[in-house]
């Protein structure tokens, strides 16, 4: 590492420390020659190829945004999204891989939209599944529907449903609830 000052070809790491997050580290060096001080922040780059062959490096912000125009008008917060980021990003970066596609991006970005916002995860998805016709969209409600059915048939006897009975209302009994009048 040459030190920013004299130019130095050589430095001595002072101290080092990884950030909050874990993912890069930082280090104080000492410059033999001058005696001043720098830091410098180490970070493990990921590629990212694109459809057109160009690689370029991995961005939380590229998948913000672009989950961003799926969320719009939806009830979704900045902190929803930037968490959506970090999972996303933790889950590539998992892969143990130094490049991945735009396809493993984009499927890494599904799993934690579904949760997050139904809606948004079918705009998306969309997009990303290039759907072309309404059948489309209907496979992939139907998928939803699906998974939703499943799991409310694996939760426990306990969790505010009667065996056999959907989540239909409010209080997950059948039940439609009626407003109370004046006169109650």
């Amino acid at each position: 590492m040459h030190c920013p000052f004299c130019r130095h070809p050589d430095s001595r790491v002072v101290d080092s420390r990884t950030t909050d997050d874990g993912t890069s580290i930082r280090r104080r060096r000492q410059c033999p020659d001058c005696s001043r001080r720098f830091t410098t922040v180490e970070t493990c780059s990921l590629m990212v190829v694109k459809r057109s062959g160009v690689t370029e490096p991995f961005s939380r912000t590229k998948v913000i945004n672009g989950v961003r125009k799926a969320c719009q008008g939806r009830p979704v917060t900045e902190d929803a999204l930037a968490q959506l980021g970090q999972r996303v990003e933790e889950a590539v970066r998992a892969t143990g891989s130094a490049e991945l596609t735009t396809h493993d991006v984009g499927l890494a970005i599904l799993g934690p939209l579904q949760e997050l916002d139904l809606v948004a995860y079918l705009r998306f998805a969309s997009v990303y599944r290039a759907f072309d016709s309404l059948d489309d969209f209907e496979a992939a409600v139907g998928e939803l529907r699906d998974q939703r059915e499943k799991r409310l048939d694996e939760e426990p006897q306990g969790a505010g449903r009667e065996p056999g009975v959907k989540d239909c209302g409010p209080g997950g009994t059948g039940e439609v609830p009626v407003p109370a009048t004046a006169a109650d």
